[in-house]
């Protein structure tokens, strides 16, 4: 009698099997097993699990070794009467054990079959299900009281009514942060990027304001709340060109040294210029203000900025003579020596 039996597809997939049974003292015995090529089978009532088996099998009086894995299975009674012999072609059996075993198929995780690990997740439990659930009625909460209540949470710096740790310790220190006023930072190279391009067009009756870099598209109405400030970017490479190569006449909040160096050094001019909120709601907003109104002078704390020819201040003497008169403060000391040599000469 030949049965043949499949391996369990969570064992190894599509690996049906053949085994011979021979009946011998009312027990069936496996004689030879084989891998089939067909489809699957499986006409044995043998459940899983099966594990690998890999030995000796009786044939006929003698041994046949095999290095195939085969599952390994509890053995039923033989329906063939005892005493009765029971006999079997095994060509077929001897043929399936010498054949080479296929290699074991890969799994891969896909949509179909991904899951958690058994017990990683669980099971919410549901409360308010009657008393039978442990925790019904009054939901594992107890009776009245803040905490049964919906809501009635407690802060974690709650110290029962007492004056709490961070109310009982003095103040100490202070910070100037709300007295901050942050600046929008513009780089000199990219508003020589948009003269190049065309967005920016400086005009020739007056210098560049903010006004003129909203409209650009440089920055945005909405984020200037104090002003911007005029920087050099990052540092070039030896040997590399200048950020900027057009003459920049500007007038900003603010500017660092480093780009008013570069912006003079290609023949323009920056003027530092103070814009309380007032007096930057009327340059950015026009069209709301039927007279414009005049700017404030700066507050004692931005006064020194101001009047500084190091930071090119409105206020400072020389800007305002280089402003009205053309003249820069080069040419006015060099004239100024000239005229002193000439008495000492004189």
């Amino acid at each position: 009698m030949i049965r043949q039996l499949s391996l369990s597809t969570k064992f190894r997939p599509r690996c049906p099997a053949a085994i011979l049974w021979s009946s011998k003292n009312g027990r069936s015995t496996m004689i030879a097993s084989g891998v089939l090529s067909n489809s699957f089978f499986s006409t044995a009532p043998f459940p899983p699990p099966y594990r690998p088996f890999s030995g000796t099998y009786e044939s006929r009086g003698s041994l046949v070794s095999t290095s195939t894995s085969l599952p390994s299975i509890r053995h039923f009674p033989s329906s063939t009467p005892q005493g009765v012999s029971d006999k079997r072609d095994l060509s077929v059996g001897a043929a399936a054990v010498n054949a080479p075993s296929p290699p074991i198929p890969l799994t891969f995780y896909t949509l179909n079959n991904i899951a958690d690990n058994p017990g990683a997740v669980k099971k919410k439990r549901r409360v308010g299900r009657g008393t039978g659930s442990s925790k019904g009625k009054t939901s594992g909460r107890g009776h009245k009281g803040q905490k049964s209540r919906s809501g009635g949470k407690i802060s974690p710096f709650f110290e029962g009514g007492q004056t709490p740790m961070h109310k009982r310790i003095p103040k100490r220190g202070f910070n100037n942060k709300k007295h901050a006023d942050p600046m929008i930072p513009i780089a000199v190279a990219k508003i020589q990027d948009y003269i190049d391009m065309g967005r920016l067009i400086p005009p020739t009756t007056r210098p560049i304001n903010m006004l003129d870099l909203v409209e650009s598209g440089l920055t945005k109405m909405s984020k200037i709340k104090h002003g911007c400030k005029l920087l050099s970017g990052k540092k070039l490479p030896p040997g590399a060109d200048p950020p900027v190569r057009s003459a920049i006449n500007i007038e900003i909040s603010r500017a660092s040294a480093s780009a008013i160096r570069a912006i003079e050094e290609a023949g323009g001019t920056v003027t530092t210029v103070h814009y309380n909120r007032l007096a930057l709601k009327a340059l950015l907003k026009p069209h709301r203000f039927d007279v414009i109104p005049r700017r404030a002078a700066p507050p004692p704390k931005l006064l020194p900025y101001y009047t500084s020819y190091e930071k090119r201040g409105y206020l400072s003497p020389e800007v305002q003579i280089r402003n009205k008169l053309g003249i820069d403060r080069n040419k006015i000391l060099r004239v100024k020596n000239n005229t002193e040599t000439g008495k000492e000469l004189g």
